[in-house]
């Protein structure tokens, strides 16, 4: 099977959610942990990402504190999968709860050389 990543982007918020919030996002990560092994497909990882804020920007030798670019929608968070193809890697991804962003699905480079 290949591996696909499936990035989260999301509306950044300068606020922390409420607590129920947090718990309903928690119960879709839940869920739709389970509706990948029901595609077929696997999660070999995953995790939400801090803020942009926390971010630092490394470009040729020059460092800079917080994201390259301002945008609307920042990179949340990440799943790792493996499924049988891209077809199913799609189908795993629209499941993937990012209800004020969006997702993006990509293959894994394979650079083992084999």
């Amino acid at each position: 099977m290949a591996e696909y990543l499936i990035l989260i982007f999301q509306n950044e918020t300068d606020t922390e959610p409420d607590p129920q919030m947090w718990q309903q996002a928690m119960e879709a990560h839940g869920r739709f942990a389970e509706q990948v092994v029901e595609q077929g497909g696997k999660i070999l990882g995953g995790n939400a990402l801090q803020p942009t804020s926390t971010a630092t920007t490394i470009r040729g030798d020059v460092v800079t504190d917080g994201p390259f670019a301002e945008t609307k929608e920042a990179l949340g968070g990440y799943y790792l999968i493996e499924a049988a193809d891209l077809d199913r890697a799609l189908a795993i991804g629209k499941l993937c709860p990012a209800p004020d962003g969006g997702v993006e699905v990509r293959p894994i480079l394979d650079t083992s050389g084999g």
